[in-house]
């Protein structure tokens, strides 16, 4: 039996339609045809199934897929790559193929951690793609991997620099740097005082920042008196 007959069995056996419309709505940009409804823990146990098999690479050379479901699929599968060239290769073809946020934050291979300085090369390039949820991943995996210990100026300035009106973008944006206020700080706050963001995600990040259980009350008070008025 080939691999997308067993995909297309095990996705109608877990499938939801309630969770279906629920994940429709968070994901609006797509329609309700692309949805199963079949839950996270499912599809990750699946992925680890399919890993194994033989035929694994035709499944995921068959881009673009036809459902979220399968999206995800994806992603879990080659999250598990431990071959960083390898994972890296896979990556590169199925980011432009990602379409809605949820996928494009739930992507994020595990191999990557050990290897980031040359993952640097590759954000470098994907955070000046034309494609929307490419630049997310981006952005993303500066978050994931480059803060804390790891923080240097130049990563924050790639993302301050980002100018873009997609909304997927400018909120990644906002979750980056509000992020980064919870974890560095003195070197991120900056980037607030000076308003090197464009006004809406300046705004957002400080938002996002007040809400945050990671930032300080001190912190989110001052923040608080950052934010542009009007806006």
């Amino acid at each position: 039996m080939s691999i997308f007959t067993d995909i297309e069995s095990s996705l109608a056996g877990a499938r939801d339609d309630k969770y279906a419309s629920f994940q429709q709505k968070l994901i609006p940009e797509l329609g309700k045809e692309h949805f199963s409804g079949v839950r996270t823990p499912e599809l990750r146990k699946l992925a680890r199934e399919l890993r194994k098999r033989q035929d694994t690479a035709d499944f995921l050379s068959a881009l673009p897929h036809g459902s979220f479901d399968e999206d995800q699929l994806h992603a879990f599968i080659v999250s598990e790559e431990k071959d960083f060239q390898k994972c890296i290769a896979l990556t590169e073809a199925f980011l432009p193929y990602i379409n809605n946020w949820a996928t494009c934050d739930q992507f994020s291979p595990k191999v990557f951690a050990k290897h980031r300085e040359e993952l640097l090369t590759h954000i470098r390039s994907w955070i000046g793609s034309d494609h929307t949820y490419t630049v997310r991943f981006a952005v993303g995996m500066l978050m994931k991997h480059f803060l804390g210990d790891d923080f240097k100026q130049e990563y924050a300035d790639m993302v301050a620099e980002l100018r873009s009106d997609e909304y997927y973008v400018k909120m990644m944006t906002a979750w980056y740097f509000a992020t980064a206020l919870a974890v560095n700080y003195d070197d991120v706050l900056p980037y607030i005082e000076q308003k090197r963001l464009d006004v809406w995600t300046h705004n957002k990040t400080i938002q996002k920042a007040a809400e945050s259980f990671r930032v300080t009350d001190g912190h989110k008070q001052y923040l608080r008196t950052l934010k542009i008025k009007g806006a």
